[in-house]
């Protein structure tokens, strides 16, 4: 077994060393050979380091941004799989970079991102201390099938780490019921009511159903998709109480938010670097973990104003009149991305870019799920809409439905010359891609303006 490790961890290495210096990323490579070596090699690696991992749909990437930024304030040795690459072999990369050929590990700690299909596996051999659940919407169906079966892969993920901390969403149906049948010690994050304007009724509701009895749950308060204080009438399931709360919602910006969150019952204001309603649900997501880690509830509320954001993620480019881009994968995450453009006040260039490749999902079905429509009412303030990606046509076609001018619409789906366009905005570019298009035009973006790799 020892062997075993030892030459695993070599090739690990070595095959990372190379990919870097092609430029080809290494970040999952690297792990899925060196598994092929040593299944269990992340347990072995894993044994002594403290570890925070991060799943659910949406939010993972900056929620586990935000913790980062939280160990690092706190100086705490550290490292985190920053590439995204959250399936077991990009995860076992980044430990095996991080510990030494005998296969001890450098650093004390660790915050990992994890895909929620990819838990069972992963949660059995890295035994973390903390687990954070962000969310549970439908995305990919290809590969995830029903939010059911989703759900049920992260339970008995969590059922083979009965020491670990949960830290779940009060206003997720879906994801507070993990705590049913584990004897795990749990941290509720979410939003009360009064803290933002309620839905009344949600445009997609995902977890409407109770999970215990079938029956159809009922609202006091929707703040988007199912989240929000739902109760079944017929058998009494119902959100529990968030022991990290926010309570006020002082002040949105298109540039980060300021909250009043209930911390344990320690009210504190708090400042998010980032803007929309999403963030300021991984915000509360953050801070559960950073107590469930151990420190301090200043420490994760500096870490809040301060963190960088993931890449992809909100992130910001100086190129042309500054552009902005927005990940995009399932009807809710882009639904919430298109009511954050309804409140951007000066007129705005776009683009979306659709593609269905493997990170993204085969089955593009999503879109006619999505409320393109209301990007529709706001086209009055849409200088441009260039539309790429492998599936511009169908996304196209999705917005001629949505009441776009198909005239209008500009394919463009070679990225360098979709960035020589922005640069040649003359007002702010916002861009919707999904996963494989974010990276290509990120990419493109970065060669062009400079800035670091993805995996930096």
């Amino acid at each position: 077994m020892k062997l075993k490790v030892v030459l695993a961890i070599i090739v690990c290495k070595a095959l990372r060393l190379v990919s870097r210096l092609l430029h080809r990323g290494g970040t999952a490579m690297p792990g899925r050979y060196a598994l092929k070596i040593c299944p269990q090699l992340l347990s072995v690696l894993a044994k002594n380091v403290k570890t925070v991992v991060i799943t659910g749909t949406n939010g993972k990437t900056t929620c586990s941004r935000m913790v980062e930024e939280a160990f690092a304030r706190d100086g705490k040795r550290f490292f985190s799989n920053r590439s995204g690459a959250n399936l077991i072999s990009g995860i076992t990369t980044e430990f095996v970079i991080n510990s030494t050929l005998n296969g001890k590990n450098r650093c004390d700690y660790a915050v990992i991102e994890c895909d929620e299909a990819a838990s069972v596996r992963v949660f059995a051999q890295m035994q973390p201390s903390v687990i954070v659940v962000t969310n549970l919407f439908r995305d990919q169906l290809d590969r995830f099938g029903d939010l059911a079966h989703t759900r049920d892969s992260i339970k008995t993920a969590i059922k083979s780490v009965p020491t670990a901390t949960l830290c779940l969403n009060a206003d997720c149906s879906l994801t507070s019921s993990l705590a049913d049948e584990v004897p795990n010690k749990v941290l509720y994050f979410g939003m009360n009511k009064g803290a933002a304007p309620s839905k009344g009724k949600s445009e997609i509701s995902d977890g409407g159903i109770c999970v215990r009895c079938g029956h159809e749950y009922r609202y006091e308060y929707i703040n988007f998709g199912h989240l929000g204080g739902f109760y079944c009438p017929e058998c009494g399931h119902s959100r529990p109480e968030a022991d990290f709360a926010v309570v006020d919602i002082a002040q949105q910006s298109t540039e980060g938010s300021s909250i009043v969150m209930d911390m344990q019952g320690e009210r504190r204001m708090v400042s998010v670097n980032l803007p929309a309603m999403y963030n300021i649900y991984n915000a509360a997501a953050a801070c559960a973990a950073v107590c469930a880690a151990g420190m301090s509830k200043d420490t994760a509320v500096q870490a809040l104003s301060g963190f960088k954001c993931g890449f992809g993620r909100m992130e910001q480019f100086d190129i042309g009149a500054g552009a902005r881009m927005m990940l995009v994968k399932n009807p809710t995450g882009c639904n919430l991305v298109m009511e954050f453009l309804g409140n951007v006040k000066e007129r705005f260039s776009l683009v979306i870019s659709l593609n269905d490749r493997t990170g993204d999902g085969k089955d593009i079905s999503w879109i006619w799920d999505t409320d393109f429509e209301q990007l529709a009412a706001l086209s009055g303030r849409i200088k441009n809409l260039i539309v790429s990606g492998d599936r511009a046509e169908e996304m196209r076609l999705r917005l001629k439905y949505a009441g776009f001018d198909e005239n209008a619409l500009v394919i463009e789906r070679d990225c360098e010359k979709l960035v020589d366009r922005m640069a040649e905005e003359d007002c702010p570019v916002f861009i919707m891609p999904t996963y494989s298009a974010m990276l290509d035009i990120r990419q493109a973006i970065v060669k062009r303006c400079g800035g670091s790799d993805f995996w930096e």
